[in-house]
């Protein structure tokens, strides 16, 4: 729209625009963004072939001010249906910085995830990032995982002492992870640790991720309640701080030392209730029986009754008398007298 050239303009009052839409040109993006302030530029690169933009553009306002308050209103403004970015081209695109001190932890047993990562390697120096396990895409650990520390001291530390060390029955191989740039070298080369000791000469700190809660929690730690959850339910609602535990039974015929033995149940009556008062001496009677039924037949006589029944001290009623001839014959009746020779 201009015939200023892109590297000619202000940087400082100039936005980056992108996820343009195809079906925009130079001319719709102007008038869009004269909305929020006065343009100067409009520029959108072009394929050399097509001579159609690349879904991206610069757009160079009047003022400093101007950019940055397009930069504030005009981000995520939807044209043709897709979310526009906005923000200042001069801004600072730097990089959190990357001091190399990654190890690669191969030889993983599959039982190994990132927690017990966490938890072994995390003692000899500050993680920057949560451990990381390699998986497939059934979430199954291909053997092999990655740590990251906040100094090359706490990673030569951790590989002088667990590279050949046995985790989870596996010897784990324990050194730095390749480079990201492909050209097959590794980290912790001699220009990573001149880097690293200049950033610590000047204060600079490494950027590191927090942590997920799961892994600073201690063995057996569960996780506090979220707000305004129930409280959590426990199995056949016991209390350990209660000393309610009911012994075991013992086996019939055992006897505890001394002789002592629990006193019997009490009675019970009707429905679990306390039992009906009866006469001194004797036990609870049975309550009358339910209207519409025939009447309770009488307490049995005798020995039939278990309530009269007093082992030990018990004597029945005398045997009545036979009436008069009906008596055993005095001596022995004929026939029956022993044998002759016995009792001598």
């Amino acid at each position: 729209m201009s015939g200023q050239k892109h590297w000619e303009q202000d940087k400082e009052a100039t936005v980056y625009v992108g996820n343009i839409d195809e079906r925009a040109n130079d001319a719709l993006v102007w008038e869009l963004m004269v909305q929020a302030g006065p343009v100067v530029n409009v520029h959108l690169p072009k394929d050399r072939v097509t001579q159609s933009h690349q879904g991206f553009g610069f757009v160079e306002f009047n003022g400093e001010v101007d950019a940055d308050y397009a930069a504030k209103i005009m981000n995520g403004i939807r044209l043709y249906g897709k979310p526009l970015r906005v923000n200042k081209a001069s801004a600072d695109k730097q990089k959190p910085l990357e001091i190399g001190a990654e190890l690669f932890i191969g030889n993983l047993d599959p039982m190994v995830d990132e927690k017990i990562l966490y938890d072994t390697f995390s003692r000899f120096g500050t993680l920057i990032a949560p451990p990381k396990v390699a998986r497939d895409d059934n979430g199954l650990s291909k053997g092999y995982g990655f740590v990251s520390y906040s100094s090359f001291d706490a990673s030569d530390d951790a590989i002088n002492n667990m590279n050949g060390q046995y985790l989870m029955n596996k010897d784990v191989s324990v050194q730095y992870a390749y480079k990201k740039d492909g050209k097959g070298e590794r980290h912790g080369d001699e220009a990573e640790r001149m880097l690293a000791a200049q950033a610590k000469k000047h204060n600079v700190t490494v950027e590191s991720q927090p942590m997920p809660s799961a892994f600073l929690q201690t063995p057996g730690q569960a996780m506090p309640p979220a707000a305004g959850a129930p409280p959590p339910m426990t199995t056949g609602g016991f209390d350990p701080s209660m000393n309610t535990a009911v012994p075991p039974p013992r086996p019939m015929g055992f006897a505890p030392p001394g002789g002592h033995r629990p006193p019997p149940p009490a009675a019970f009556g009707m429905n679990g209730g306390p039992p009906l008062p009866g006469p001194p001496g004797r036990p609870a009677v049975l309550p009358p029986a339910p209207s519409g039924l025939p009447a309770r037949p009488p307490p049995a006589q005798g020995f039939a009754s278990p309530q009269n029944f007093h082992p030990g001290g018990f004597q029945g009623p005398p045997m009545p008398m036979p009436p008069p001839g009906f008596g055993p014959p005095p001596g022995n009746p004929p026939g029956f007298a022993p044998p002759p020779g016995y009792g001598r």
